[in-house]
Parts: C-alpha cells; structure tokens; sequence
C-alpha cells in the first residue's frame, strides 16, 4: 500500500514537474515570438484594415483543456459581412476570403493571435486543435481523451493536415465530412501523441511544425483521400517518415472510434 502511495506521488510530481516545464516554454516562447514578429503583425492587421476595415481580429469561442470554452483569436479572413453563412470550415476556393484572406489561409499566418492566446494559457505552442462548438459532437468515446490536454497552435496533426481545406469531396457536407472522416483522424492522431509526449518531442514538432507552413525542410507525412468507386471518400495517414510516436499507417472511418 505505502509502495503504492509513493508511485502515485511520483507520478503526481513528475506530471506538475512536466507541465510546469511546458508552461514556462510556452510563455518564453509565445512572448518573445510576438515581441520579434510585431513587426510582421502590425502589417498584417494594416494590410486587413486597407482592405476592408475592421475588425482586424477574429474571435471565436473554442473548447480548451476538459472541455472549458475560451476566446480563440484570429486574423479575420474572411469578408466583415458575410456573418456566420456557411460551413465553420475554411476550403478551398472558398469565396469568404479576402484577398489578403486567402494569402493569411494559405501561409497559416491567420493563425499567429494565437500567440497571444497561449500567453494568456488559454493554449499551448504545442497540442491538439481546438475545435469550436459546432464539432463538440465529435468528441464522445475515447475522443473525449484528446480534451484532457492544453489545445495547441502546431503539433502532429496540424502538420499532417496542413492541407486540410484541400480534402473535402466538393460532392459533399463539408461539416458531415469533417465529423466523419478528418475529425477520427485527428483524433487518433492526438491520442497517439499526446499520450506519451515529452518536452524534447513538442519542441521537435515546433521545429517540423514551422518548416510546414515555411514549406522547407524534410517532407514531411500528409494526409490524402482514398477514394474507392462506389464508396464515400475517406482520409489516409501516409506511414511517418520523421521520429514521432505515433504508429505506422491510419486509414480512418468515422465508424472507428
């Protein structure tokens, strides 16, 4: 019994140890990140406002850490009055973009607010997307497991599905499609990670993450449609090709939880 206290003691001190860790990256990280690129945000958020005004900022209520809803920020991309019509995804060609949007969607610099979010400890530099309301659906079974971690603004499956926008059948329901096929792999994605992560490891996937969205450095696994005739598209895991734990190849259906 005393041997088993004293474990979980352990256990318990290396977890605080850990998080601690992580949380004092995160805020060098993030401060020195919107300290060096103000800069590059001043331009942005200039280039959005000559464009077509205000607001320059997005701002949505995403599920954080055990489900806690927080304000994600964003750089707007999107026409000011085009409100909440269509899907809660961005695709391709979609016709909600500016003309700065569309270069802010395909750089992923739409996404750099977030550093501010993960100052606050809203987020992470490192952990799984957080989603918005409208795919809280999604997380049931063992998915429910993927919110007991600090959401991130890069990490293995925001790498993997970089191209996210580019998957949707144009036959289908964007948002259906994400439920059923993106959602799942993401998903097992996160669970394979997250599970067993260490801080040497997400400063890895920081460093993968970057060469992504620069589109430089070593290539990187994608995700891809399989289309089989007759069948519903569905999205395919390529086998890693870089050190990460997460094992061999995902071929993922909205049934396989």
């Amino acid at each position: 019994m005393f041997k088993s206290r004293a474990i979980s003691r352990t256990s318990v001190f290396h977890r605080f140890k850990s998080e601690t860790s992580r949380r004092i990256f995160d805020i060098m990280f993030s401060g020195t990140c919107l300290i060096m690129l103000s800069p590059a945000l001043l331009l942005i958020a200039t280039a959005i406002w000559l464009e077509s005004g205000r607001p320059i900022f997005f701002k949505q209520v995403r599920l954080g850490r055990y489900g806690k809803p927080f304000h994600m920020y964003k750089f707007r991309k999107f026409h000011k009055d085009c409100g909440t019509s269509g899907p809660p995804l961005t695709l391709q060609q979609d016709p909600r973009l500016t003309n700065v949007g569309r270069f802010l969607a395909s750089s992923k610099f739409d996404e750099l607010p977030q550093l501010w979010n993960t100052l606050r400890g809203d987020m992470s530099v490192i952990g799984p997307r957080p989603e918005s309301l409208a795919f809280a659906d999604c997380f049931t079974g063992t998915f429910t497991e993927v919110l007991n971690h600090k959401p991130g603004i890069l990490g293995p499956s925001q790498v993997a599905f970089r191209n996210e926008c580019s998957l949707y059948p144009r036959d289908s329901d964007p948002s259906e499609f994400y439920r059923l096929e993106i959602f799942p792999a993401k998903a097992s994605i996160d669970l394979q990670y997250y599970s067993q992560r260490s801080l040497i490891q997400d400063t890895l996937w920081l460093a993968y993450g970057v060469l992504a969205v620069l589109r430089i450095g070593p290539r990187l696994p994608k995700a891809k449609m399989f289309d089989v005739s007759g069948e519903t598209p569905h999205v395919v895991m390529p086998r890693p090709t870089i050190p990460m734990p997460i094992q061999g190849a995902a071929t993922t259906r909205g049934t396989e939880a």
